[in-house]
């Protein structure tokens, strides 16, 4: 019983983190700039070249993030600021499956703490390097920002897939994601 607890209060949080984030697309400030800050591929942030150690200060920078095209801001009411990404904002650290009325869900926690079931509004995307065919997967975290799907994460899913005419699929709240072709 405790863990059926545990998993209805992951579904619930996931529920809860998107929302109550600041309205950063209805933000138009007139102060734009550059900030010397960087997100690196890891999830790691960066500030003038020396990591930001505070969690609790990466995780508000990263409820005012915002993208335009192929560029990211740190936006506020009054100022925004553009920053360096080098591949996607977020990293997905964890996923757990879950059923819920008959339905698997993955949960995905992020490097911020935030948990995003893959579905519909949040589809999961495999890319893979035509030249070393290594697979980079990505959740849609929210609005035109992504996740990159953590290795072990990533494993995860592939230990859970089911194969389909040469290609693995999970599944998740009623959508069918494509991981790659068995193999790869």
């Amino acid at each position: 019983m405790k863990q059926a607890e545990e998993l209805l209060a992951l579904l619930e949080k996931a529920d809860k983190d998107e929302t109550g984030l600041p309205p950063v697309h209805q933000w138009k400030p007139e102060r734009h700039a550059d900030i010397d800050m960087r997100i690196a591929r890891d999830g790691t942030w960066y500030y003038q070249g020396s990591p930001i150690q505070r969690e609790r200060m990466v995780a508000l920078f990263s409820t005012i993030l915002l993208r335009e095209g192929d560029d990211y801001f740190l936006i506020t009411p009054v100022e925004k600021l553009r920053i360096q990404v080098d591949d996607a904002p977020f990293v997905a650290v964890e996923v757990q499956r879950l059923e819920e009325d008959g339905t698997s869900k993955l949960v995905f926690t992020t490097n911020v703490g935030s948990h995003v079931v893959a579905g519909e509004k949040h589809p999961l995307r495999v890319e893979t390097d035509p030249q070393t065919g290594e697979p980079s997967p990505y959740l849609l975290v929210r609005e035109n920002l992504e996740a990159l799907i953590g290795r072990s994460a990533f494993y995860q899913l592939v230990d859970w897939a089911f194969e389909e005419e040469g290609k693995l699929f999970v599944e998740s709240n009623g959508r069918r994601f494509e991981l790659g072709a068995r193999g790869e």
